[in-house]
């Protein structure tokens, strides 16, 4: 990652984590309670999805407080180097309770994934988040949840239904499915286990760090993606 845009992610961590947070107002669609927020400290102003654990749906599969995979999501995603999902914080002293805050991406909210496939040059970055998402056991990878950035980036958001100890994998980016893992997310891959559970720790079990660890190893082995398999519900609801 270039110097300037380290800096810029510092800066945007920094104001999720310290700023004064004020909710602008509740977002739509959302199977969560999920709310627009700014963080401003110091003259300083960040926009930021504020998602409170008080919001969330009871899950049977999950426990309780998903927001804290939002914020794991973001340190694997750092921990490989591959910067997919923006800037995300815990936050206890936020206004509706402990929840995540993750930096507001402005996007062209016309684009996502079945669009974006479409050309070839934007192949490279949905194959990081194809491979992200294997990795992470991302239950819930809808076409809307990847955003064609202002800054040209395609980011991965919304990524609380992850790192389950049991297979759950249902994404829509089967486009690459049974193709070579490119050499260099393997290389990243490979080294991961060596840094596990590393700031994970604490926000998963030691059966889902486990089971994170076996998965990747599990793709740097077969050097490909996985095919899916048609007895299984492979794909999230609704796609978009």
């Amino acid at each position: 990652m270039p110097q300037d845009e380290r800096s810029q992610a510092a800066g945007h961590l920094k104001l999720l984590a310290r700023g004064e947070v004020e909710v602008i107002g509740r977002l739509p669609w959302s199977s969560n309670r999920t709310f627009l927020a700014t963080c401003c400290d110091s003259g300083q102003e960040t926009q930021a999805v504020y998602k409170p654990g008080m919001g969330e749906r009871r899950l049977w599969d999950f426990p309780e407080g998903v927001y804290r995979r939002e914020v794991a999501a973001y340190l694997l995603s750092e921990m490989l180097g591959w910067g997919v999902v923006p800037e995300t914080v815990e936050r206890e002293d936020a206004p509706f309770g402990p929840g995540s805050l993750q930096r507001f991406v402005p996007s062209d909210f016309s684009q996502h994934h079945f669009t974006l496939v479409e050309d070839p040059l934007n192949h490279e970055m949905l194959r990081s988040i194809c491979a992200f998402d294997v990795v992470a056991n991302n239950a819930d990878r809808k076409s809307g949840h990847c955003l064609l950035g202002d800054d040209g980036r395609i980011w991965a958001i919304d990524n609380g239904l992850c790192f389950h100890r049991e297979p759950k994998l249902r994404t829509v980016i089967w486009e690459f499915a049974g193709e070579p893992l490119p050499e260099d997310l393997a290389a990243d891959l490979e080294r991961l286990p060596e840094d596990l559970p590393g700031p994970l720790r604490g926000l998963l079990s030691q059966g889902e760090l486990s089971a994170l660890e076996r998965r990747t190893e599990s793709l740097v082995e077969d050097r490909s993606f996985p095919v899916p398999d048609p007895d299984t519900h492979h794909y999230p609801w609704p796609l978009v």
